[in-house]
């Protein structure tokens, strides 16, 4: 995208919300505030994206988000799906293979990305909304807030210009290491791995057995991690070991070296880049300050081992942009925004968890450890059940939120995000079942529907779930796969509250009245405004 869309203004303009960064999160968060009608000005350092791929995979409760903004099946165009993951030992022999398994959100469980190419499309999706300007070469060098708003005092860097905007909120979507986080003085807390990587992205000349496969090398001298990403590329990383030359070790030569430990030769691929980093584990000490709010790197930074740094981000701003816009147009009370934290944070310590767990596990450089590890693992894998949870790859915690904006008292579906199955719409036309839902608050029914006049004089709809088999109806879907109906009598409900998330706000059993609505909820009336394909 050409920063000329950004012109040469120096006079005051109001936004809606400003975001500050443009990779992943910030342009995911783009997406959804555009599609939404809000007014949007972005501010992005660099001229052009990033042309090393950070993150390597994503999962489907990811790109059902980009669902909402009509890129999902675009961007799986440029996917790897489904690729089998190995762990082996130092003799290339594996000692647990997994498999990923659907969660239920309508998209395969797992897929490889090639970043640079994902990012294009998310930003060629962002030029559909004239109601948001994209100001690149841009940064922001002070905020300054007040009761109502947000002055962002900005420079050029093409041509040092500064000009002020404001809007009356701001996502700080800016990275590890935010100047939007140190303007505010939120502290960034955790620890950095003494070990540094370097990470190699190679162009794919020919392939070779196996190429197509995910391996972690769990090899006490130097593990590995060799990993196919989509578009004819491959990705592998090493660590740097004591006395290697961070700078030496970088050069064309030193790389070959390194990936013909696994029978790869200069034939079969050719260097693109590479470079070295750090491992993080870090936390902002808060996700919002007043009416700005950090997401992806800029609140929070875990290791590479599950593929879930990007995803964390995706997910931030999938929790916060659907609440901005309610706040914005008077529909919930603004201290709903305090649940964006609350919900979000929980879940990406979790994840994070994870990642450390799996990491130490790759990485055990004690030869002694190393060989129980495997021999302990190849065992568990053939105990029925058990092994079975170790190839389902199931490591990644699901989103459901124990606190935040839920409904008093829980039950067993609150919190969760309801599953997105295929269902027939009452045009008898299939459809995946979030674009029936809208992006919008729904009460949706198993069986007769119970009246819930709480709800329903507020004006919100309300959709049954029929079973395979029945006719289309209008107000009615048909649960063509069978998936929806049975979830809901698993978690005993026939009722449910859904946010415009998609995640369960209330729930109530047959004959029951729902909870109310949030306090100070006021649905507006106009149509609902997000994209769907």
């Amino acid at each position: 995208m050409s920063e000329t869309r950004a012109g040469a203004e120096t006079e005051d303009s109001a936004y809606d919300v400003a975001v500050i960064g443009y990779g992943p999160t910030g342009v995911t968060a783009t997406n959804l505030l555009g599609a939404m009608g809000l007014r949007v000005v972005v501010l992005e350092r660099d001229a052009e994206i990033f042309t090393r791929a950070r993150a390597i995979s994503t999962d489907e409760e990811v790109v059902r988000i980009w669902q909402r903004i009509g890129l999902a099946e675009r961007l799986k165009q440029d996917m790897l799906t489904e690729r089998p993951v190995d762990f082996v030992d130092a003799q290339g022999r594996t000692f647990l293979s997994a498999a990923p398994i659907p969660r239920g959100h309508g998209h395969p469980p797992q897929m490889f990305i090639y970043q640079p190419a994902l990012e294009q499309v998310l930003r060629d999706g962002v030029d559909r909304y004239p109601n948001v300007k994209i100001l690149l070469r841009h940064e922001c060098l002070r905020l300054r807030q007040d009761a109502d708003g947000v002055d962002l005092t900005v420079v050029g860097t093409a041509d040092d210009s500064v000009h002020r905007l404001r809007a009356s909120y701001v996502i700080a979507a800016d990275g590890g290491s935010s100047l939007t986080r140190a303007q505010l003085n939120i502290g960034y807390e955790g620890r950095t791995y003494e070990d540094r990587w370097i990470v190699i992205d190679t162009k794919m000349l020919k392939p070779w057995p196996g190429h197509d496969k995910l391996r972690f090398h769990c090899d006490p001298a130097r593990p590995a991690v060799d990993c196919p990403t989509p578009l004819d590329h491959h990705r592998y990383e090493f660590p740097l070991l004591p006395g290697d030359d961070e700078t030496q070790l970088v050069t064309e030569d030193a790389v070959y070296r390194l990936i013909s430990r696994y029978g790869i030769g200069r034939d079969s691929i050719k260097v693109l880049r590479a470079t070295v980093y750090s491992h993080h584990v870090r936390f902002a000490s808060r996700f919002r300050v007043g009416r700005v709010f950090l997401a992806g790197d800029a609140a929070h930074a875990m290791p590479p081992w599950i593929g879930q740094g990007m995803a964390a981000g995706v997910r931030d701003v999938a929790n916060l942009c659907w609440k901005l816009n309610s706040v914005i147009h008077g529909e919930l009370p603004e201290s709903v925004l305090d649940s964006y934290e609350t919900e979000r944070k929980p879940h990406v310590r979790e994840v994070t968890k994870r990642a450390v767990f799996v990491g130490r596990m790759i990485t055990e450089r004690r030869r002694p450890v190393a060989r129980v590890r495997n021999g302990a693992l190849r065992a568990l894998d053939r105990i029925p059940g058990f092994g079975d949870w170790l190839q389902d790859s199931n490591w990644i915690p699901v989103a459901r939120y124990e606190a935040g904006l839920q409904a008093r008292p829980r039950t067993k579906a609150s919190g969760r995000q309801v599953p997105q199955p295929w269902v027939t719409g009452p045009d008898g036309e299939r459809a995946r079942l979030d674009d029936v839902l809208g992006g919008r608050w729904l009460l949706l029914h198993r069986g007769l529907p119970t009246t819930q006049h709480a709800w329903e004089r507020l004006g919100v709809e309300s959709l049954a779930v029929l079973p395979v088999g029945s006719r289309p109806a209008e107000g009615a879907v048909v649960d063509s796969d069978g998936v929806l109906l049975p979830w809901l009598a698993e978690q005993r409900v026939a009722t449910l509250a859904l946010r415009p998330d998609a995640y369960i706000y209330a729930a109530a059993p047959a004959g029951a009245q729902l909870p109310p609505p949030p306090a100070g909820f006021a649905p507006a009336s106009r149509a609902a405004t997000t994209t769907t394909q």
